[in-house]
């Protein structure tokens, strides 16, 4: 006889068959539920390990310029992430470079003041003197702000009273009386100040003739993105021009022969030729006739080297009848002026004229 199986087929549904399958299904559910959600993203590319998520990356902003280069940071230790609206910003610091530069590659320093979002300032160029013109543009250009310690003096105006320290000890009892004063009624509402670095040019007569492309980078390039690129007022009215020695003579230069870029003309202890003083003065006349409003300020010192010259210059336009302020004041011609009252005279004197105000 052949063998008998005696196995027994159930249908799938069949009780004992049924039970497993639905607790194999519910443990499965419960597992799912509890298990914890990735906070990771998934990987978007087989090389890239979890938890990584790869953005679309941002669109690439437009140069400024092809031959500009720009670097900005804050002045203040404050972040400005979070700041509440209307809150104000802090003061700041811009690099600009520009590679086609009047005599070549030029580096310019821009201070901007602290500030409410909506605030707008005049503008002051202000040159550095030879010394920084013979360490090269980037460092040049920061000869007013690490050589003058032009961010000290800004701060003591922002504090009044200003003391005979704050000035280097060159100042009379009088003068600082004045200061504080004038300091008291009309507090200082700061300036946007904007430093290009200087090359050792403007030599005797030449000077006339190089000062063309220096004014033309400065009118034309310099401060057009000046305006369109800080909180500045915008306006030849409220934009000046100053500079010590050599820089003064720059400024001379500059504002007389465009006078209708500047409200404000200014040169601290300028490096002049007593041969040149009548040129000089001519070109005041002619800057005068172009711009009557224009407000023109000497400052020299009783050690200045050219203090000489300076008189001189204030003669002649004097015999010309072209308005003009001379203020002598007490100091040598060096650092430790431009520290003093350099910086604080030519702050002071920018910041009343550019805001229609009358210089003290």
């Amino acid at each position: 006889m052949g063998r008998t199986d005696h196995r027994v087929t159930r249908p799938l549904w069949a009780p004992t068959r049924a039970v497993s399958w639905l607790g194999s299904l519910l443990f499965c559910l419960i597992v799912a539920g509890c298990e914890r959600p990735r906070s990771d993203a998934a990987p978007s590319r087989p090389d890239e390990p979890p938890g990584q998520l790869v953005l679309p990356a941002p669109p690439v902003p437009k140069s400024e310029s092809a031959a500009t280069s720009i670097q900005e940071r804050s002045l203040d230790t404050g972040g400005e992430s979070g700041r509440p609206a209307g809150a104000r910003l802090a003061a700041q610091e811009l690099n600009w470079r520009f590679e086609k530069g009047p005599f070549g590659p030029s580096d310019v320093l821009i201070s901007l003041p602290a500030r409410l979002p909506a605030e707008r300032f005049p503008v002051l160029v202000a040159f550095h003197g030879r010394g920084e013109s013979l360490k090269g543009s980037r460092r040049g250009a920061r000869g007013w702000f690490e050589d003058y310690e032009l961010g000290r003096a800004i701060a003591r105006l922002a504090q009044p009273p200003l003391s005979k320290g704050d000035f280097q000890n060159y100042v009379s009892d009088a003068r600082l009386a004045q200061l504080n004063a004038d300091l008291l009624q009309r507090p200082y509402a700061g300036l946007i100040v904007v430093c290009p670095f200087l090359p050792d040019v403007l030599k005797g007569a030449q000077a006339f003739v190089e000062m063309e492309p220096l004014a033309r980078f400065i009118v034309e390039e310099l401060l057009p993105r000046v305006y369109e690129k800080t909180p500045a007022l915008g306006t030849s009215t409220s934009t000046g021009v100053d500079g010590v020695s050599l820089g003064g003579r720059a400024a001379l230069l500059v504002g007389l022969g465009r006078p209708l870029a500047f409200g404000s003309v200014g040169a601290i202890q300028a490096a002049l030729d007593s041969k040149e003083i009548g040129r000089f003065a001519d070109l005041a006349a002619r800057a005068r006739a172009q711009n009557p409003q224009m407000t023109l300020r000497l400052l020299t010192s009783d050690e200045d080297h050219f203090l000489s010259e300076n008189v001189a210059f204030s003669a002649a336009l004097s015999e010309r009848a072209l308005p003009h302020q001379l203020t002598r004041a007490v100091g040598t011609h060096s650092y430790r002026f431009n520290r003093g009252p350099g910086g604080l005279e030519m702050l002071l004197f920018h910041d009343r004229v550019l805001r229609g105000l009358a210089p003290l």
